[in-house]
């Protein structure tokens, strides 16, 4: 009897213990199951297909390289604040090509961001407004433990998560017109490595959208967590940190094919699968979209990586340095295998970052001199390095220093390309070519928007100016007198607030609603990152997603 009473005891103290955890245990059950519902394969090899010789085409093959979440600060060209480590192969292509100092990400989150380069338009004309996530992670912002004290709480709409559509589901519109498909259609094989986040059925997926050939990001690790090789890095603080951990598998597959694992630390598989589709295809006109998941968090850096950094102390700061030294050595390998396979100067190589360095990694120097963090539509939020290297027609060391957008590099490629422009549709890509060759003078934009839901902001020559519903106010700044957005003219220059305002108006008016509801909205402190404690005189927003 006193046994029996015992384990009684025991498993109520059990229950206790675990009950305020429930929600997380039931989380990680249904996560568990989903992964045995769709198990990763063995490790596939993948068989680019070859291209034939073709001598009388002379146009160039195109490389657009895309990392991810990387801070302005991250590249040691643009001065190094953050002194780290050097990044000598990409800012080689700086160095050797052109590079735009006032480049700016179509928004400042990924997928948004992602349609606009793919298109050449705004995604919110075609209701590609807010970033597609699986409902499981908005539901973890009310089931994982937040930080009671906090000033600012997540806010969450579970009745708009109910109406979600299917991840799979969320994506562009398979009547929109990919830079792939205008290369393809011109003759152009067509290759996609990485992240998509542009839709994944009715469509939707990269082999649907113009690609040929597609290596697809499956999930989000970049080894398995227990891996020998890898170093990992968490941030307790930061509840999305927590739901990636749990959620990520480690997994590619290959043109709709079965999810299978791939073969080293991610950011090296991408590369040594960019490096055979190059070869692959150096007889024919080729375009590679190399689209990194390096540096997005989770933090996990190749151990032999972690080991050369022990300059640096914080091992936070450490892993993603790690990180960012895998993809400075991915841009070094893509470029000698150009040089090796004899096509380097007919290859136009575009570098960019889908948008600036989030603040919930807690490292505050990444998007430095600039204020702000990825979620924000402040300098360290949309300013991103930009580098276009051509050398067969553009001359190396030029510095433009005219505002221009991601959703220039559509119309600049297909142009190059001699693929045309798409008819019978708004474009709002400019060919940048004549500008940097002289031909054209001006800006080529009159004004570059943002918006997500009613956050919004707007570049207009030398004036930015965003507004929030949450808290309820304008920012107003003079970038050219003011480049790190110290001083707030809003109250000062009413008139350029509402001529800003009006242009704002006008562009709303040509765009659609979203295609599906925002259900999130995430504080984001402008001067601090997620680990340093709010106090209520810090500059914030909600981001609405």
């Amino acid at each position: 009897m006193k046994k029996i009473l015992l384990a009684v005891i025991v498993v109520l103290l059990l229950v206790l213990v675990a009950w305020p955890y429930r929600a997380e245990w039931l989380l990680r059950t249904v996560i568990g199951l989903d992964n045995l519902r769709n198990p990763v394969l063995e490790n596939q090899p993948v068989n680019w297909q070859r291209g034939e010789h073709a001598p009388a085409d002379k146009r160039p093959n195109i490389i657009l390289i895309v990392a991810d979440d990387l801070g302005f600060n991250d590249i040691s060209f643009h001065g190094g604040q953050q002194a780290t480590l050097p990044t000598p192969a990409i800012d080689s292509l700086a160095q050797q090509g052109v590079s735009f100092s006032s480049a700016y990400a179509g928004n400042a989150v990924c997928a948004p961001s992602r349609a606009m380069l793919m298109t050449g338009r705004y995604s919110t004309r075609f209701g590609f407004e807010f970033t597609p996530a699986p409902r499981s992670f908005a539901k973890m912002f009310n089931i994982l433990p937040q930080n009671s004290d906090a000033v600012h709480q997540p806010e969450v709409d579970m009745a708009a998560v109910d109406r979600l559509p299917t991840f799979q589901s969320m994506g562009m519109p398979t009547e929109e017109i990919t830079l792939a498909e205008q290369l393809q259609a011109a003759g152009y094989h067509t290759l996609h490595i990485g992240k998509w986040h542009l839709g994944r059925d009715q469509g939707m997926r990269p082999e649907h959208q113009g690609f040929d050939e597609s290596l697809l990001m499956e999930s989000g690790l970049y080894l398995p967590v227990d891996d020998p090789q890898v170093v990992n890095a968490r941030q307790d603080f930061d509840p999305l940190d927590q739901a990636i951990w749990l959620k990520m598998r480690y997994a590619a597959s290959y043109n709709g094919g079965p999810a299978f694992a791939p073969k080293g630390y991610l950011t090296d598989y991408y590369t040594d699968q960019a490096i055979s589709a190059i070869e692959a295809n150096k007889d024919r006109p080729f375009f590679l979209y190399l689209a990194h998941w390096g540096v997005h968090s989770p933090l996990q850096a190749l151990k032999a990586d972690y080991d050369a950094l022990a300059h640096i102390q914080d091992h936070r700061l450490r892993v993603y340095s790690a990180m960012l030294r895998a993809l400075d050595r991915s841009v070094d390998r893509v470029m000698q295998a150009l040089v090796d396979n004899g096509i380097d100067d007919n290859t136009l190589v575009i570098f960019t970052s889908d948008n600036g360095a989030p603040g919930y990694l807690g490292l505050p120097d990444l998007n430095a001199p600039f204020r702000g963090w990825k979620l924000s539509y402040f300098e360290g939020g949309v300013r991103v390095p930009f580098y276009v290297r051509w050398p067969q027609q553009l001359s190396p060391g030029l510095r433009y220093d005219a505002p221009v957008s991601h959703l220039d590099v559509f119309a600049t490629v297909a142009t190059a390309a001699k693929a045309g422009l798409p008819a019978e549709r708004v474009l709002d890509s400019v060919d940048l070519l004549p500008y940097l060759s002289g031909d054209k003078q001006g800006l080529p934009h009159e004004a570059i928007f943002w918006r997500e839901g009613d956050y919004q902001g707007v570049r207009a020559g030398d004036w930015k100016l965003m507004r929030s519903p949450n808290p309820n106010k304008i920012w107003l700044y003079n970038l050219k007198d003011d480049p790190l957005e110290i001083h707030n003219l809003a109250a000062d220059k009413p008139d350029v607030v509402a001529r800003m305002t009006a242009q704002l108006a006008e562009h709303n008016s040509q765009q659609q609603d979203s295609r599906w509801p925002s259900v999130v909205s995430l504080p984001v402190l402008i001067d601090k990152t997620m680990a340093e404690p709010a106090t209520t005189d810090d500059e914030y927003i909600y981001w609405p997603n």
